[in-house]
């Protein structure tokens, strides 16, 4: 087998009498997994391993370290960024047959899984038991996978992030050694805090192998909305109002008129082709009720038109449905194009412009681009359709997403919300962070010396060991 990295032959060789036929170099595995659904190259490993285990993550570790082997964890390959792609070879780790609910704690209202257990099977589980894990990027991903990429999505404005609803981790570092971050207490000022150090990590210092996540009951009642206005100002400055009101809003997104057209095409719909606000209370039927009111009447305050309600929970999920087939939609308005998805956030106050500048930058650069926000926190994402053969199409590509991180950071905001860097945003982090780059590669250099974990992610060049 030709090899992409000349340390693969010997770890693969060693792995081979631990794992069977969990460790494969079949071509279609490697291709299958080197994968992604964005526009970056595919990057296969030399091999894929299936590890079940806790020890066997660490065998594994403890073998390509040995050999000077990069790994690269990979979960659902749902990543934007490449963050799962074996860019320089070496061993595929997927999560996938790590897959269990390892304890479900009601009356503490915590879960024990692995990483390779997804959002939605965690919640499927929890539904007899009254309570959610309410994370919701949209894509099906591991849990593994959205604390590694510090992932959040529709309802953080209410629930937080996978960083606000992590309690503790299990890691196996670089070279083979597990540790325990954090515990099943709510609140801790015991040492330095390793499980938020993990989370966000990309799996460059560490791979995640458990981990006890913050459990919420699930609403009494809920009650969704959709309303339009005549510009993304007047929608931001609702939001903007809604927030500083106090209203307990638990979703909250911008769709602008681009992402309209893109789900009318989609679906055969005629919804007006107008920026629109999806919005959702979670609570008492009596406290949504009075929640919905008070909205309706500060959204009209915003010149809000078409407001319509429901509380039924079968056409609440029918909007958050259509709210997450965004991607497909978008791919609906230039077909025979790939769909790059980038985001950024900024404060809140300085959302209408970020939004406007980035609407007036896709005309300025005739780019076909949508864009959908989780408004409540400030970060928005741009859907773009474009042709990777193109070359000049590419370069106009790349100026848009250029100039929309330099204004996010110039608004005083970041280059990603929850996308995270991966590769694709590498390029970034100096700009973004400045000196503190240097420290994360203190870091990187102390838990992984010989720089094996997911080489070539979120660090720019330098000395990594």
């Amino acid at each position: 087998m030709q090899t992409i990295h000349p340390a693969a032959p010997a770890a693969i060789a060693a792995l081979a009498p631990l794992l069977g036929d969990r460790l494969t170099t079949a071509r279609a595995a490697r291709e299958q997994h080197g994968a992604n659904e964005a526009h970056h190259p595919a990057a296969p490993p030399d091999a894929v391993a299936f590890p079940e285990t806790t020890q066997e993550v660490a065998e594994i570790l403890r073998a390509a370290h040995a050999h000077g082997c990069p790994v690269t964890a990979i979960g659902a390959a749902s990543s934007l960024e490449g963050h799962h792609l074996a860019i320089e070879g070496g061993i595929g780790l997927s999560l996938a047959r790590m897959d269990r609910i390892l304890a479900v704690h009601a009356e503490d209202m915590d879960a024990v899984v692995q990483p390779g257990v997804t959002r939605r099977r965690l919640n499927e589980e929890l539904r007899a038991t009254g309570l959610m894990f309410p994370v919701d990027p949209g894509a099906d991903a591991s849990l593994g996978g959205m604390a590694a990429t510090r992932a959040s999505g529709t309802t953080a404005v209410r629930y937080g992030t996978m960083r606000d609803n992590v309690l503790a981790l299990e890691v196996v570092l670089a070279d083979g050694r597990i540790i325990r971050t954090g515990s099943r207490a709510r609140k801790s000022s015991a040492g330095l805090d390793l499980t938020r150090l993990m989370i966000g990590s990309e799996g460059t210092l560490g791979i995640i192998t458990e981990m006890t996540l913050k459990l919420h009951g699930q609403p009494e009642a809920v009650s969704a909305a959709t309303c339009r206005f005549g510009s993304v100002a007047d929608a931001v400055d609702c939001v903007i109002a809604t927030i500083q009101s106090g209203l307990a809003v638990a979703r909250i997104e911008l769709l602008d008129e681009m992402m309209l057209r893109g789900f009318n095409a989609y679906q055969n719909s005629d919804l007006p082709e107008a920026p629109h606000l999806f919005v959702e209370f979670h609570g008492s039927p009596a406290g949504v009720g009075e929640q919905a009111q008070a909205f309706g009447d500060l959204a009209g305050e915003f010149g809000a038109m078409g407001v319509r309600w429901t509380d039924r929970a079968e056409e609440c999920r029918e909007l958050w449905h259509m709210r997450h087939q965004a991607h497909y939609a978008t791919g609906a308005l230039d077909p025979g194009k790939r769909t790059l998805a980038t985001d950024v956030c900024v404060p809140i106050s300085r959302l209408a412009e970020a939004v406007t500048h980035a609407q007036a930058l896709a005309r300025e650069l005739s780019l076909t681009s949508t864009i959908v926000g989780h408004v409540g926190d400030g970060n928005f994402h741009c859907g773009l359709r474009v042709d990777p053969g193109d070359a000049e199409e590419m370069a106009r590509l790349h100026r848009f997403t250029d100039a929309l991180a330099e204004n996010a950071l110039r608004l005083g905001g970041t280059v990603t919300g929850e996308h995270g860097i991966g590769f694709g945003k590498i390029g970034y982090m100096a700009a973004e962070h400045g000196e503190a780059v240097a420290v994360m590669r203190t870091l990187k250099s102390a838990l992984d010396p010989k720089g094996i974990l997911n080489p070539g992610k979120m660090l720019p060049p330098g000395d990594e060991g």
